[in-house]
């Protein structure tokens, strides 16, 4: 039975230098890179709106000013900024750090260039109505690797009928790839160190445990990781509209 209480807030991933969207992030972080007119900071804030999540970490260190500035007066989530201005602490550095603004509770953790069409219904919904308290400390989104656009990865995870997840090994091509949100219960990061580490890491324990699961994203997951990959992402976003599809804050 899953856990009736669901997460109202979020960590959001912004602090990163964006080095493979060079040269648009020369003189811009890459959150504010838009996508469709959008920058892709908005696009996520717009979907965790509309999720109901009602506060928003944001981390920043790269360009720091400018996503400050351009969020200050942004109402809906409530956005509290996590200062990494002086040591960039990777993702799991960075959540750990911010720990106590996001409470006891579960909470979202999302990467601020991580976008998608929709499917049937939010997905974003799916992943929090499966939330188990009990028997998960990380439930993860992931994207079949056979649908998304502008992935070129060996994938990243095999995932059970159970939902539970596990990393691909040997040659074979993983069929998910971590779509770049995920749900993380705080007992997650216990122990975690004081320095910069990965996100990895704790998913990996969770992972020895049995406790990482998965929902299967539906509709199209874009990896937008270079320019190039922005007018991939573009073209889909287009031809999904045409199709009747919407983006976050669309009816």
């Amino acid at each position: 039975m899953t856990s009736t209480k669901r997460p109202t807030s979020a960590f959001v991933l912004a602090a990163g230098k964006g080095e493979r969207m060079r040269p648009l992030t020369e003189t811009r972080p890459k959150p504010l890179v838009p996508v469709a007119g959008t920058p892709l900071i908005d696009q996520v804030l717009d979907r965790l709106a509309d999720a109901h999540i009602t506060d928003a970490i944001v981390n920043v260190h790269y360009l720091a000013d400018q996503i400050e500035d351009h969020l200050r007066t942004r109402k809906t989530p409530k956005i509290t900024i996590s200062d990494e201005r002086g040591e960039l602490l990777d993702t799991g550095g960075g959540v750990a750090k911010a720990l106590p603004k996001l409470g006891n509770a579960p909470f979202l953790i999302h990467n601020s260039d991580s976008i998608w069409v929709e499917g049937m219904g939010s997905n974003l919904d799916r992943l929090i109505d499966a939330w188990d308290d009990a028997t998960m400390d990380s439930l993860m989104l992931v994207a079949p690797i056979a649908t998304s656009v502008g992935y070129d990865g060996a994938g990243d995870f095999q995932m059970d009928a159970s939902g539970r997840l596990t990393r691909q090994t040997g040659a074979r091509l993983a069929p998910f790839v971590f779509a770049g949100v995920s749900i993380a219960h705080p007992r997650l990061f216990d122990g975690a160190p004081k320095s910069a580490f990965s996100l990895n890491r704790p998913w990996n324990t969770a992972i020895e445990k049995g406790r990482l699961f998965g929902v299967r994203l539906e509709g199209i997951w874009m990896h937008v990781g270079t320019p190039s990959a922005i007018a991939e992402a573009e073209n889909a976003i287009a031809n999904s509209m045409t199709a009747g599809s919407t983006l976050p804050g669309e009816d």
